[in-house]
C-alpha cells in the first residue's frame, strides 16, 4: 500500500505515529500539497506522519482493509510508537471501521468532517429517540455504515477521539450526531465547508490542543 512518510527528526522516531486516510478522490500527496505536514513541521510536534493512498474500490473492500493494518498500522505498532489513525471525509469513515474491528490497536482517532452514512441511515438514526434508542440489527460483513454507528453509540463514549468538521459542511447533519455522543472537548466547531481549507484549519487546532 502506498504511503508517504514524514519524520518529525530526521533519524529518529516520535513518540506517537499518525496515520492519515484521505477522501475520496484525494490521495496522500493532496496532505503535502495542502500543507498538513507542514502545519505539524511549523509547531516542532512530536509526531511523525504517515499520509496512504486507500487503494478502496468500494467501502465493503475488505482486502485493502486487511492490507491497511498489515502494512500500515501493524509496523506503526511493532515499532513502539503510539498509534493514532485520522481520516478526511470517506477516511474517516474507514478509520472508525477499523476502530470498531480492532480495539486495541490504536491510542486514538482523528476524524475531520467523516462521511457517516447515507442519509436514509441518517434518518434512521435520527428518529424516534435518536442515537440512543437506535439498534442496528444483524449486520452484514460488508455494511461499513452500520457497523461504524453500532461502534459509535457502543465504545466512542470511552474512546480517545477527535471530531472536527465546518458548521457549513454538506454532512454536518450526520457529525452532529457523533458530537452529540462525544465529550465536548473532544469536539471542534468551525466556520466553513467541506473543503481543504477548513479541514487544515481544523488540524492546525487539534495539533495545538494535543501536540502542542
Amino acid at each position: 500500500m502506498r504511503s508517504i512518510f514524514c519524520a518529525a527528526t530526521a533519524g529518529a522516531q516520535a513518540p506517537t505515529q499518525m496515520i492519515w486516510l484521505p477522501g475520496a478522490y484525494h490521495s496522500a500527496q493532496d496532505f503535502l500539497n495542502e500543507g498538513f505536514a507542514r502545519a505539524a513541521a511549523q509547531r516542532s510536534a512530536p509526531l511523525d506522519l504517515r499520509f496512504v493512498d486507500l487503494e478502496m474500490q468500494h467501502l465493503d473492500d475488505r482486502d485493502a482493509f486487511q492490507r491497511l493494518r498489515s502494512e500500515i498500522v501493524l509496523p506503526a505498532r511493532a515499532s513502539g510508537a503510539a498509534v493514532w489513525l485520522a481520516g478526511i471525509s470517506l477516511g474517516g469513515l474507514v478509520a472508525l471501521d477499523y476502530a470498531s474491528a480492532h480495539l486495541g490497536e490504536l491510542d486514538g482517532l482523528c476524524l475531520l468532517a467523516p462521511y457517516l452514512g447515507n442519509r436514509m441511515l441518517m434518518k434512521e438514526i435520527a428518529a424516534g429517540s435518536g442515537l440512543a434508542g437506535w439498534e442496528p440489527g444483524e449486520l452484514a460483513e460488508s455494511d461499513a455504515e452500520r457497523r461504524i454507528w453500532r461502534y459509535i453509540k457502543t465504545r466512542a463514549g470511552s474512546a480517545q477521539l477527535f471530531l472536527g468538521y465546518g458548521k457549513d459542511d454538506r454532512f454536518s447533519a450526520a457529525h452532529e450526531m457523533l458530537a452529540a455522543a462525544l465529550p465536548t472537548d473532544s469536539v471542534e466547531v468551525i466556520a466553513g465547508r467541506h473543503e481543504w481549507r477548513t479541514w487544515l484549519r481544523l488540524w492546525e487546532i487539534f495539533l495545538d490542543s494535543h501536540f502542542s
